[in-house]
């Protein structure tokens, strides 16, 4: 069975360039052409949905010239890619805290959620200035503010970045290492993980499908028994 849905932690971009004595800033650039590889096979495949973390909320923390070339990458790719996204009939969606990022860029992501929104093919989410913990205290406060009924997993879950979103079914990383750093905490409760050592700006379709006929492979419970 395929995944509905799949969550990636793209690492490794910064020591890609660093291997070939290139500014961390070409590892970046680098790995959006892989995004896009990504893209297309996952629409290939059929699957539903894939949620891709671009920045998290502690990116913020990295070198101001970082950031401000990711930030620009960002508005660069949502402006420039609308025929990308036209013929995979791919739909963006936003996952993230909007009011903390630059107008610019927020501007953007809204232009894209909204020129794509009758795209019927493969939902793309774009995880920027996301974190995990950091959804799930907005969440709070969201269902806080509503009151009334005693809360719930569904009445909580109604709350997240993008309510209607299935549970992670396989969360990838690549890169080599092993933690989940602050990724979609509430929809990973029963993902399948599964961690590549490949950079990934050298993270290939086909290695991508591999993963996910990996995933169609494993037996998954929930907890329960069979």
């Amino acid at each position: 069975m395929l995944p509905e849905h799949v969550g990636i932690i793209m690492d490794g971009n910064g020591r890609w360039a660093a291997r070939r004595s290139l500014p961390r800033t070409a590892g970046h650039k680098e790995g959006l052409g892989a995004a896009k590889g990504i893209v297309r096979e996952a629409a290939r495949l059929g699957i539903r949905r894939l949620t891709l973390y671009t920045f998290s909320t502690e990116n913020w923390k990295r070198a101001e010239e970082e950031v401000g070339f990711l930030m620009e990458l960002i508005m660069t790719h949502l402006r420039g890619e609308f025929e990308f996204y036209k013929q995979n009939r791919v739909r963006i969606e936003h996952i993230g805290n909007m009011d903390a990022l630059p107008e610019g860029v927020a501007g953007e992501i809204r232009r894209a959620v909204e020129d794509t929104a009758s795209f019927t093919g493969l939902t793309v989410a774009l995880a920027i200035n996301y974190g995990g913990r950091d959804e799930i205290v907005r969440a709070a406060q969201k269902a806080r503010g509503a009151g009334g009924a005693a809360l719930t997993e569904e009445s909580f879950a109604a709350c997240l970045d993008a309510p209607s979103a299935p549970d992670l079914d396989l969360l990838i990383r690549t890169g080599g290492e092993q933690r989940i750093s602050n990724f979609m905490l509430w929809q990973a409760a029963y993902a399948e993980l599964l961690f590549s050592d490949t950079l990934w700006p050298d993270y290939s379709p086909e290695e991508f499908a591999r993963a996910v006929a990996e995933f169609s492979g494993r037996e998954r419970r929930f907890g329960g028994v069979q």
